[in-house]
């Protein structure tokens, strides 16, 4: 099976999770490597890095609203946002794992209930 014979959900969540590794990296990497070079340069790199996530959240959007309302698609976003960041925070940032990311989660499935059911 290849990804075009995927539900139009599953493309969508694919297509969102990779696109969201871009953007939680054009967002917060420079922090940790180019907190020494201006700000308008870190804005640069991540502008372009950023570019990819676009390439990619545009099209998940566009196959996912076949099947998913604009809000279970922002509730499914808001997910695999959470999902990427803490690893991104924790492996990549060398920040504590904290039990807030837990509450979060939790926080996460409560919306994806309501906004699902």
């Amino acid at each position: 099976m290849n990804f075009a014979q995927l539900p139009a959900w599953v493309q969508a969540a694919g297509l969102l999770v990779a696109s969201n590794v871009f953007m939680t990296f054009a967002w917060y990497a420079h922090l940790k490597d180019l907190n020494h070079r201006p700000w308008w340069v870190a804005a640069l790199i991540s502008w372009s890095i950023a570019l990819f996530e676009y390439l990619l959240q545009v099209p998940a959007n566009r196959i996912g609203h076949t099947q998913l309302s604009l809000g279970q698609l922002k509730i499914m976003q808001e997910v695999i946002t959470l999902t990427v960041f803490v690893p991104f925070a924790v492996f990549y940032m060398d920040q504590p794992f904290k039990l807030d990311y837990v509450w979060a989660a939790l926080c996460m499935l409560g919306a994806v209930y309501f906004i699902f059911r």
